[in-house]
């Protein structure tokens, strides 16, 4: 489904646009489903919220660069309903510590999507090995029974 809307930005990290009653409403998959989002021809997987009585769509920082748009802009959005199966590439050293560690393996497992992607960037985006080593030790911390 396609709509021209305006990207909302309440501060430095909150940005989003709002999705019309009509569209979720278009999609059939419920007021919350998992979709994916074309802007600027950049698509990203994400899901629609509701705050505040409104259908909203987040737009990271990355996606904002890939996008090309800051608050403000009016854009055209195209939006469907994402049914793919949705798995996080768990970096090197946090495979090698879940195998280790059965119980932090079987958490993580259970955790949903966004969760393990979390996780899984707090340590693929160290740019020191120091910094890699520590977000590790905290994600296994976060993980323990």
């Amino acid at each position: 489904m396609r709509f021209t809307t305006t990207v909302l930005n309440n501060d430095k990290t909150a940005t989003g646009i709002e999705i019309p009653a009509s569209v979720v409403d278009g999609l059939g998959a419920g007021k919350r489903p998992k979709v994916y989002v074309t802007i600027n021809d950049h698509t990203y997987r994400s899901s629609i919220a509701v705050m505040n009585g409104k259908f909203m769509v987040g737009i990271s920082a990355e996606n904002r660069a890939a996008c090309h748009v800051i608050g403000g802009d009016v854009v055209d959005v195209e939006i469907t309903v994402d049914n793919d199966v949705r798995r996080v590439d768990v970096p090197k050293e946090l495979a090698r510590a879940l195998n280790a560690d059965r119980a932090a393996k079987a958490k993580y497992e259970a955790l949903s999507y966004s969760n393990q992607l979390r996780h899984a960037l707090a340590v693929s985006t160290a740019k020191t090995e120091e910094t890699r080593q520590r977000r590790l030790a905290s994600v296994l911390a976060a993980l323990q029974p």
